[in-house]
Formats: C-alpha cells, sequence, structure tokens
C-alpha cells in the first residue's frame, strides 16, 4: 500500500488505500478484516490508530470509505461507510507479451502498465523466449501495489503463462495487432488503432517473434504494426503500446 495525495476544495489531502477483494456493494455499514499484509501496513507502518479514517477497493471500481474499528496489526478491522462506484472505461486493452529474461524488467512493465491503464496481461511463451515461466503470485502483488498508487480502481486480469501456438487459437473480440521489427513494417500503431475499440497486441521476446509465429498471427487476423523507428527492448515496447492506446482514446 502507498500514500496517494489528491487535490480536495483547493488543499491537498492524503488518502490511504487498502485492497480487499471480498469486498461488496452490500458491505456498507459493515466491520471487516483486512488481512495480515495490509493490517500491518496500516497498524504498523503508517501507525492509522482506532477512529482514523482509511479507504479500500475491491479492484472492480469501487471506492469504500470507513474508519478503524479496532487497530492490530495482524487482523485489523475498518467500519465500512460508503462506496462510490467508478465506471470501467468504455475499451479494453490486451497486452500479450513475452517475459524478459530479467524478470525485473517485465515486473517494470507491469507496474507502469497498469499505472497508464491496462485491462489484461498475458505472458507469452515464443520460439525465442528467454524465460518459459514465471511467479503469477509476485507478479499479482506488483499490480495490486501500482494500482493503488495510482488509484486506478480496477485490477488488471493477469494470466497464466501460454504459449504462443496455444495463445493465438483463441478467439478475441476487438482488433488485433502484432508488433515486430521488421524494416519494411512502417504502419505505426496509431495510424491502425481505432479510437474506442477493444484491442488486443502482441510484444514479442527479445529475440523477437519467429517468422513461423508471424505468419501463424497474420493468418489468423493479427495486423502487423510498427511502434516507432528505434528497436525498443520488450518492456519498453509493451509501454509504448499501452501508451499508445490510452492517448487515442483521451
Amino acid at each position: 500500500m502507498r500514500q496517494v495525495f489528491f487535490t480536495f476544495e483547493g488543499r491537498t489531502e492524503s488518502m490511504n488505500i487498502f485492497y480487499q477483494p471480498s469486498l461488496q456493494p452490500e458491505s456498507v455499514s459493515e466491520a471487516i478484516i483486512l488481512d495480515f499484509e495490509e493490517s500491518n501496513h496500516c497498524v504498523k507502518v503508517l501507525r492509522l490508530r482506532t477512529g482514523n479514517p482509511v479507504h479500500l477497493t475491491d479492484g472492480r471500481g469501487n471506492l469504500y470509505a470507513g474508519k478503524i474499528d479496532a487497530e492490530d496489526s495482524r487482523r485489523c478491522q475498518v467500519k465500512i461507510q460508503s462506496v462510490q462506484h467508478f465506471e470501467k472505461r468504455p475499451f479494453h486493452l490486451h497486452i500479450a507479451i513475452a517475459p524478459t529474461k530479467n524478470i525485473d524488467r517485465f515486473e517494470w512493465f507491469l507496474e507502469k502498465a497498469t499505472e497508464i491503464g491496462i485491462d489484461e496481461i498475458t505472458p507469452l511463451i515464443c520460439e525465442h523466449s528467454e524465460r518459459s515461466a514465471v511467479r503469477t503470485d509476485r507478479l499479482q502483488k506488483i499490480l495490486v501495489s501500482a494500482m493503488k498508487q495510482s488509484m486506478n480502481l480496477y485490477l488488471p486480469l493477469l494470466n497464466e503463462a501460454v504459449k504462443f501456438k496455444d495463445f493465438i487459437l483463441q478467439e478475441f473480440k476487438g482488433e488485433k495487432f502484432i508488433g515486430y521489427v521488421e524494416e519494411t513494417q512502417e504502419i505505426l500503431l496509431k495510424n491502425r488503432y481505432s479510437p474506442g475499440s477493444d484491442a488486443h497486441i502482441l510484444i514479442g521476446p527479445e529475440g523477437d517473434f519467429s517468422k513461423a509465429e508471424v505468419s501463424i498471427a497474420m493468418e489468423s487476423g493479427f495486423l502487423a504494426i510498427s511502434l516507432g523507428s528505434s528497436r525498443l527492448r520488450t518492456e519498453t515496447a509493451g509501454i509504448v503500446a499501452t501508451m499508445t492506446v490510452n492517448l487515442i482514446n483521451q
């Protein structure tokens, strides 16, 4: 959990947001227990005490306001007082991206993409991948932290890692793109993506997609796109794609 600052009626205040996926809008007026990690951060790190106001989210667009009912670093009790729902944006952004050999770089992508705005992420295992497995439990924590820090109240869906050939056989609604390094590929994502449309974008590993993978993707209806004239690292390409779609939709 991180502390977020915002402006309210001309003054700057801090909002402490905690993640509680089990919350429901019907939880208003009820007392709930924060999990161990959130309780510890609330009481031991932030030193919040009984009566202090807190905010929680369920990761589904709801922001709950409440007060600490009983401070406990293991089982902090919060009384929910109200809930406000924020509508989800009208488009869905899904990026299927090869995990990097250096997992820190992939984690950086997850954090920044969540801050910018992304709905779904699939770790994609390709022919040239240098990493064939990821710890989704650790990656999930990074997504939760980034969601709270950025006050994006929708937690991105993190899928299990999947092989390219298995992934490509699925049906996808919306526009489909594959970004790869090719000197003759000059059509930019920004010139192919239609504002307001759902988007599924494939980003390859450090060694790029194989020719066979590009061929299979295009036969499956994915349109080839460029993310610019520079040769980008995998995680950078993922961020450029995420930012491009978000900027077009602003």
